[in-house]
């Protein structure tokens, strides 16, 4: 961290406005400066509290697209209170509970000792001197690079933010690979004019957490992912996947897969493009098979509203969310909907689609952390591994425990593709690596990347394209494996799409 006194003048005259505005905000309210100082510093506290409980999870120190998550604490408190701490919470209401209890009992509000005029003047004059600041210091321009971490060093953290905020607020070039994408040979169809080439049913799953464990500790049991090693085997390609987010997040790893635009393209929309690049509506996958006739739909069994979903799809292209409230009574594993539930959703999908190709994009939820929550059963150290991890991995066998019924997940959706008339395509990948502090002190952190792979039904994949000279591995980036797929499906002419230089240079 920089020395504040060796920061920019403007980042200086940035944190000072800040500072002045919200203190004079809240001496209107309080009346008492003390009590006001005393309640603004107690937020602070609150806020780097978080900041630091958020990079020690996920790497990244609190930012100011993160602020909206302040409502999603009292929506879905389980998916982010567990990582701050009691402690750490506590001592935040500690210091706010003195804070009010300072201010209330030993200072007396201004307005019994200054005429109401006089406190009202002065509180303009503070006003004026925060607005100011903040004019002067945004006629500098200060750069950002949008690496979170390095940004706050160099800014500090209300600096930092409020440039966040400004950049959020700057137009943003609208330019969509899949704006200029160029069909393949497959043609649509329904029910009254079928064709020999009648494009595939395409199934996506984004899994929750997704990647293979084995290559952090060669302990784990092959049977644990056995349907996903079979499907590599089969597979037309597959690898590791170079994602955009790390640990959560998941819907920077969503956005590039659907959109086809690298993170860094993004600007500061990087952070979370559905707060307001994707409202802007947006060419996607998911719209481009749907001007090639396919009806679209997005299957996540939690609420639609998580990351404004229910909004933010239908400008991506999909015609029908699906979300928890058509999951009533289905069954859990742990807090969530399990990943065989959801298989069987989407089974059902493909069993009612007629002859409209149909596209399903899933969201899986089952693996959503935080498994600390969660107890080991006697029973699994044995069931998953060859030989017993270390101590402090108990996080990892909760984890397998849940990644074994996503590898059932894509036994299952490969049994019903295989089962339906014509074609079909199961794309899979993972969205992130898990949480799992722990685990990593123990056995080192992954470098964040996850696993994909492509598999087409009676396509020869695996042995028989190795046979050909043609590579089955291949290393990915998120951003490319929606055209990559619709390659492989045919639907997709080869290379139609920008490259990841273009599409950065053509955004943000």
């Amino acid at each position: 961290m920089r020395p504040f006194w060796k920061r920019a003048p403007a980042a200086l005259a940035i944190h000072l406005g800040v500072w002045l505005g919200l203190f004079t905000c809240l001496l209107l309210v309080l009346q008492r400066p003390f009590f006001a100082a005393s309640a603004l510093l107690a937020g602070m506290l609150f806020l780097v509290l978080v900041s630091n409980a958020k990079y020690h999870a996920l790497r990244e120190p609190f930012i100011f697209q993160d602020f909206e998550y302040f409502s999603d604490v009292f929506r879905h408190p389980r998916l982010y209170l567990p990582f701050l701490g009691a402690g750490k919470a506590a001592l935040a209401v500690l210091a706010f509970g003195g804070a009010v209890y300072a201010g209330l009992a030993l200072e007396e509000s201004l307005l019994s000792v200054l005429p109401a005029d006089d406190f009202l003047a002065g509180s303009v004059i503070l006003a004026l001197a925060a607005v100011v600041l903040l004019w002067w210091a945004a006629r500098s321009k200060l750069a950002v690079t949008f690496e979170a971490a390095g940004d706050l060093c160099r800014l500090g953290l209300l600096c930092a933010m409020w440039r966040y905020g400004e950049e959020e607020l700057r137009p943003c070039r609208r330019h969509w690979p899949f704006d200029g994408a160029s069909p393949g040979s497959a043609k649509p169809t329904n029910a009254t004019n079928a064709t020999s080439d009648e494009p595939a049913h395409l199934v996506v799953v984004q899994s929750e957490s997704f990647f293979d464990p084995r290559r952090l500790y060669a302990g784990i049991r092959g049977e644990v992912l056995r349907e996903f090693d079979a499907l590599q085997a089969e597979a037309l390609c597959c690898g590791p996947l170079e994602v955009a987010a790390w640990g959560a997040n998941t819907v920077r790893t969503e956005f590039a897969f659907l959109s086809g635009l690298a993170g860094e393209s993004l600007g500061v929309h990087r952070f979370n493009p559905y707060r307001r690049l994707a409202r802007q509506g947006v060419a996607t996958l998911a719209s481009f098979l749907q001007r090639r006739g396919y009806r679209t739909i997005c299957v996540h069994p939690y609420a639609a509203s998580f990351y404004d979903r229910h909004k933010v799809f239908p400008c991506l292209g999909f015609d029908e969310f699906i979300d928890i409230r058509s999951f009533a009574g289905a069954a859990k594993s742990g807090p969530y909907v399990g990943d065989l539930a959801l298989a069987e959703k989407v089974c059902s999908l493909l069993q009612k689609a007629g002859g409209q190709p149909l596209f399903v994009f899933v969201i899986s939820m089952e693996n959503h952390g935080p498994l600390h929550l969660e107890r080991v059963e006697p029973e699994e150290e044995e069931r998953f591994y060859s030989r017993p991890p270390p101590t402090g991995c108990d996080d990892l066998t909760i984890y397998l425990r849940h990644l074994r019924n996503a590898d059932r997940m894509a036994g299952m959706l490969r049994a019903e593709l295989e089962g339906l008339p014509g074609s079909g395509g199961l794309c899979w990948f993972g969205d992130h690596v898990p949480i799992m502090p722990d685990v990593y002190r123990t056995l080192g952190a992954p470098a964040g990347q996850t696993d994909y792979f492509i598999w087409r039904k009676n396509e020869p994949g695996g042995p028989e394209r190795q046979q050909a000279g043609q590579s089955l591995r291949h290393a990915m980036k998120v951003e490319n494996l929606a055209s990559l797929f619709l390659e492989e499906m045919g639907l997709l002419a080869p290379q139609s799409l920008p490259s990841s230089s273009a599409k950065a240079a053509t955004v943000c």
